[in-house]
Order: structure tokens, then sequence, then C-alpha cells
């Protein structure tokens, strides 16, 4: 009988830890921050297909499509992780990125293990949520083989989306049914076949550059600043108006006008702060731009 596990390296022992059971709880945490280390470098090297991935999540975004990451357990999880915080750092729709987990919501906190195993079922959530052919879909499998993302991912080319996919194995299923595939082996796992630990970094560590990357490539952001952010708090408005000053060496209390003035739309409040225009100005000044700053001919 196969063992659809065989040839994994997320499923092969590490041999320094072959004894963590008896280790000093001290040299334990010495050796899972030496392997955990590891992770970046292991991403360096697929640098160039997280860039075609973030230039086909720009290009769809441009075209009005979304990114909707699908994924089970812990690589369902950081996807939902990712695309939840989108709004509030970029100020894009909770339906430009999306995350779905085998399980539904309440996999989040509670394991649905046998969710993974259905292919019709993310075929099912994608139907629901009216997939479109501009769309990109990321499926997210540190083994590379969970059945749900490769339905997903099936249906998702069959109506001509796009298609990425992040493993933590080479040569995986979910690569071979995806137009991209970026395989990052960050090697056996501390505790064996735990893909919450490094393989779970390494994913995150590459959602974060796909959004992160996209959303720049959007205008989302100015220098290094965020400039959509959704001011939904008292910890935001202070960032908001901070970056106003930053931007166009205002005083605070000017920052809080021109915020004011602007409906807490920091965009448009930075631009009349730079240009000291109107509010009707700034927002023109935006739209013959793009939602790009520095595209504004007056802006250098």
């Amino acid at each position: 009988m196969e063992n659809i596990l065989d040839g994994k390296i997320t499923e092969t022992r590490n041999i320094k830890s072959m004894n963590m059971d008896r280790m000093p709880v001290y040299d334990l945490l010495k050796l899972m921050n030496d392997e955990d280390k590891k992770v970046p470098y292991s991403v360096e090297k697929v640098l160039p297909e997280i860039e075609k991935a973030v230039l086909c999540v720009i290009d769809s975004f441009k075209k009005g499509g979304r990114l909707l990451y699908i994924g089970a357990g812990t690589s369902g999880r950081l996807g939902v992780l990712d695309a939840v915080e989108c709004p509030p750092t970029f100020g894009v729709s909770s339906n430009t990125v999306i995350g779905l987990i085998a399980g539904g919501e309440k996999a989040f906190v509670q394991a649905q293990e046998g969710a993974e195993d259905s292919t019709e079922l993310a075929v099912d959530e994608l139907k629901n949520i009216n997939l479109q052919a501009h769309d990109v879909v990321c499926a997210i499998a540190a083994s590379g083989r969970t059945p749900y993302c490769i339905g997903g991912l099936q249906y998702a080319k069959s109506i001509g989306c796009r298609t990425i996919a992040i493993a933590c194995n080479k040569n995986s299923e979910i690569g071979k049914n995806a137009d991209l595939a970026i395989e990052v082996e960050v090697g056996p796992e501390v505790l064996t076949g735990s893909t919450r630990l490094k393989a779970g970094t390494a994913q995150k560590l590459i959602l974060n550059m796909i959004t992160t990357a996209a959303m720049t490539g959007m205008g989302k952001v100015y220098e290094n600043l965020m400039i959509d952010l959704k001011i939904t708090n008292e910890k935001l408005l202070e960032r908001a108006k901070n970056n106003v000053v930053q931007i166009t060496g205002c005083t605070l209390d000017e920052a809080s006008e021109l915020l004011k003035i602007s409906d807490n739309n920091v965009k448009v409040a930075i631009v009349m702060g730079l240009l000291g225009c109107t509010l009707d100005e700034a927002i023109n000044h935006l739209k013959q731009a793009n939602g790009f700053i520095r595209k504004i001919d007056k802006i250098k």
C-alpha cells in the first residue's frame, strides 16, 4: 500500500532533534531557533517565482480581479490571516483578498482535518464567491498534496483563472496543477511532520511578500508609509496623522484638520497638504494619476 507522505521532506525526521524529548528546555529552544534561521534563506531561493506571483496579482487587481487563497489547517489559517489584514492596512474591500480554509470559518479556531481530503469542497466555495476568470487563485499546502487545494486549482484553471501554488516540497502535486509553483524547501521539522513550524513560517513570509508588494504596485504605499489605511481606531488615527506629517511636513494640528476635511481619507489629505489644494482638486489629481501620489505631475 502506497504511503502518500513518502518522499516528502516535510515528513522526514530531523536528525538533530531525535532526542528532543530528553533535551533540556534551553537546548531545545536553541535548536528550534537555529532551524528557524534557515527559513529566510530558503525563501530567498524562490524570490524569482514570488516576483512572478506578485506581477500576476497586480495585473489581476488592475483588471478588477481578486486574490483568493485556499488551504487547509495551518496553511489555510495563514491565508485567512493575510487576507483579513489587507482592508485595514491598504484600504481595500474585504472582497479584494479572500482566504478560504477547508472546513469553513470554524476551522480557523478548531481543526477540521477531514475537510482537506475533499476535492469538491473548494470547488463549491469558489463557486459560492462567484470566482471569475480575472481572479487569481493561490493554493497553500506545506505537503503540496492536499486534495482540497488540488480540486480548487483544477476548477480555477477550468474557468480561465491564473493559478499559483505555494508548497514546501519540490515537484508537488499542487505545483503540477498550477500555472506558477513556489516550492520552498525548509528541511525536516524539529517535531516531525509539524508543518506549523518552519514550513508555516516560510509560507507566512511568502504571503507577506505577495500582498505587500502587490499593494505597493497598486499605489497603496508612498515612500514606506501606508497611505490608504482605514482609520478604525485611535491607534490608526495617530498613525494616519503621523504619516501626513512625515510626508507633507505639516504640524500634527494641521494633519488633523486635513484628515477632517478629507473625511479621514489619508491619501487625499496628503495630496492636499503637498499641493495646498482643495479637497475636490486633490481627489481629481488622484483620479488622473490612478491613485498613485508619485504620478501626480506637481509632486516629485
